[in-house]
């Protein structure tokens, strides 16, 4: 078990990898069998009302290899964070041998103006019992 706590702020958007975990029950495709849970916490601490749009991510695998993951939202949702308020959430990367992971979310206000926030960088290690 890996904890971590690395906090980004980008135009009052403060992003934290609050934990990682390595958790080798999680269903994973044959050519990258370790996932590792993450748990992100967004704070809102603008003065203004902002829609989390997007995401991206980008997995650098140490055997070669890079994944990139985009899309809308996070885990399904698109939350809606007044000034102030927090969205907490939790996924998993599936790599085949340790990684770094950089990636960031685009939020939007309600005049339709966007930002981007940046996630802390983050390293994924493979147990040495289960390489």
């Amino acid at each position: 078990m890996t904890r971590v706590k690395s906090i980004s702020c980008l135009a009052g958007i403060h992003v934290s990898v609050d934990e990682l975990l390595y958790m080798p029950a999680l269903e994973t495709p044959p050519d990258r069998r370790h996932p590792f849970a993450y748990f992100i916490t967004i704070e809102n601490s603008t003065d203004r009302p902002l829609t989390l749009i997007g995401r991206k991510w980008v997995v650098r695998q140490e055997e070669g290899g890079t994944l990139v993951v985009e899309g809308i939202g996070v885990v399904g949702k698109t939350p809606y964070l007044l000034p102030g308020e927090t969205f907490s959430y939790n996924s998993y990367h599936a790599v085949c041998a340790n990684s770094e992971v950089s990636g960031g979310f685009l939020l939007q206000d309600d005049h339709g103006r966007t930002f981007a926030a940046r996630v802390p960088d983050y390293h994924l290690e493979v147990p040495f019992w289960a390489a």
